[in-house]
């Protein structure tokens, strides 16, 4: 009874025409971002967050505005993947392998049209998920002390950057720029300044919202200057759009197992997207078997990399709303500005904001039917996107990120921080170093240090006290194993992302 009281309480919050407008206005952009080469929907939330602040949003209108961004994005990759066979951020890749030989085929409606189905289906089943595990997963995290937490901080941190980076080292020497930074400041027990070098602005430490604009959005500025005119893809063109119903109804346990993975391997701290869309696309080439032509145009290897994809989207908000740690990069984006509004996400969110959590949820729900009905019919509006010159594209999201920034906090000094960041960013890129996890050990570093010395004064300075429970042994068994297990399961990776590069040539390599 509980769940019908809470999702009452929820629809009655998304229902109002102005939570409406808000889900509709942040699908369409979300979808436009998710579209555009590049972007992506952790820079697509990150631009808007400066906004959602001007514009003066409520907790509940921000995250509703910035999730429907969220879900929209991840509908809106599939576009440039089967079109332009790039994808429109990593998730996307796998779409590559199928969606652009339809393409090549004269069947890039139909390619459109069933990612798009598959999208809705993985979406929606993952916000029921969202549903039904949050909260019981809220009364486990109730359990957790200082020790568990730092064990579980230090689990979002060994496996955010594992796939999704090409080098382990690399990713924890992020991880490591990022716990760095969030020590400048004033220390929270002692008052004394740390890494501030005399510098009055850096007293406060470095805002989350600053960093994140800066090494998201700022810098893909940079990589669009330096890339722009270089490797541009010849699209194929869309044709007509029909609804290819034998092809929906070949792919229905498809969409559903691929759902079931791709929200399970999002609920997982750490795995996001990449990992539910690499899971479920070789999970149905195995089902299907050698003779099934994956790799060669087959509606099925549409279907499941995106069922697997959004659903793992929807499964990353679980623990980001549980335990207060990000499943994803996007989700960490979506921390910051929870904790920007003085909201701590974890177990007592459920029970002190339910209009928060219940509002996001009915409105994530009804996001999945607006995202469906734009993406099928409209799906030719947002192929025109595609055709945005970076010339107009690049000085928007400029525009948009620095006014933003400057109209929350009214300093200059954030404006430079925002371009040092920016520059921080592209070095970062250039070097091949994800900046996920520097987000990361920004936004947890204040947290993990404040529990690491709960656990100490808890237990007399004894450092066993970390391992004293089995809840947080299990969780350093994991951390060591999610920072090994990307080093063995990334060469098996490679291998459909050299299918994509070779698709382009006419070849698959099995």
């Amino acid at each position: 009874m509980d769940l019908f009281h809470n999702l009452a309480l929820g629809f009655g919050i998304a229902l109002t025409p102005y939570t409406l407008l808000l889900a509709v206005i942040g699908c369409f952009i979300g979808t436009i971002v998710g579209a555009l080469p590049g972007l992506g929907p952790s820079n697509g939330v990150a631009i808007l967050i400066p906004l959602t602040f001007s514009l003066g949003l409520d907790a509940t209108a921000a995250l509703v505005l910035l999730t429907s961004v969220y879900y929209g994005a991840m509908y809106g990759g599939r576009i440039s993947s089967i079109l332009l066979n790039i994808p429109g951020d990593e998730p996307a890749l796998m779409t590559t392998l199928d969606g652009y030989p339809m393409a090549k085929q004269g069947r890039a409606g139909d390619a459109l049209v069933i990612s798009g189905v598959a999208s809705f289906v993985g979406a929606m089943l993952a916000t029921l998920g969202l549903m039904i595990m949050a909260p019981l997963l809220a009364q486990v995290a109730y359990k957790f002390g200082p020790a568990e937490y730092f064990a579980l901080y230090l689990l979002a941190f060994s496996t955010l950057g594992g796939i999704s980076s090409s080098n382990q080292a690399k990713a924890a020497v992020a991880s490591c720029i990022g716990l760095g930074i969030a020590m400048i400041g004033l220390d929270t027990r002692s008052g004394m300044p740390r890494f501030t070098f005399g510098n009055m602005h850096l007293n406060d430490g470095i805002d989350f919202l600053v960093a994140i604009v800066g090494l998201f959005a700022v810098s893909e500025v940079f990589f669009f200057i330096e890339t722009h005119g270089k490797g541009s893809a010849v699209g194929v063109k869309l044709g007509k759009v029909t609804v290819p119903w034998r092809d929906l109804w070949d792919s229905k346990w498809t969409m559903l197992r691929s759902s079931v993975l791709g929200f399970f391997a999002g609920v997982l701290p750490g795995a996001g997207a990449s990992l539910g869309s690499f899971m479920t696309y070789m999970m149905e080439k195995s089902i299907a078997g050698k003779d099934a032509g994956f790799g060669t145009g087959v509606p099925k290897g549409v279907a499941a990399p995106e069922a697997g994809n959004n659903a793992a989207a929807g499964g990353a908000l679980v623990p980001m709303l549980t335990l207060g740690v990000p499943g994803s990069g996007t989700t960490a984006v979506l921390l910051a500005v929870l904790m920007t509004l003085n909201i701590t996400p974890g177990p007592t969110l459920f029970t002190d904001r339910p209009d928060v959590v219940w509002g996001l949820i009915a409105s994530l729900l009804i996001a999945n039917f607006v995202l469906l009905a734009m993406n099928v019919p409209m799906v030719k509006v947002f192929v025109r996107i595609l055709q945005v010159p970076p010339a107009i594209l690049m000085p928007g999201v400029t525009m948009v990120s620095f006014v933003g920034i400057y109209a929350l906090t009214g300093s200059y000094f954030d404006l430079l921080l925002v371009t040092a960041f920016g520059v921080l960013g592209y070095m970062l890129r250039k070097l091949d170093v994800p900046t996920v996890p520097v987000i990361m050990g920004i936004l947890l570093g204040g947290a993990m240090e404040k529990d690491l010395r709960d656990a100490m004064v808890l237990s007399d300075g004894d450092w066993t006290y970390l391992f004293a429970s089995p809840v947080s042994v299990g969780l350093w068994i994991a951390a060591v194993l999610g920072f090994l297990a990307p080093i063995a399961l990334r060469r098996i990776i490679r291998k459909p992302q050299l299918v994509a590069d070779d698709i382009d040539d006419g070849g698959v390599r099995d």
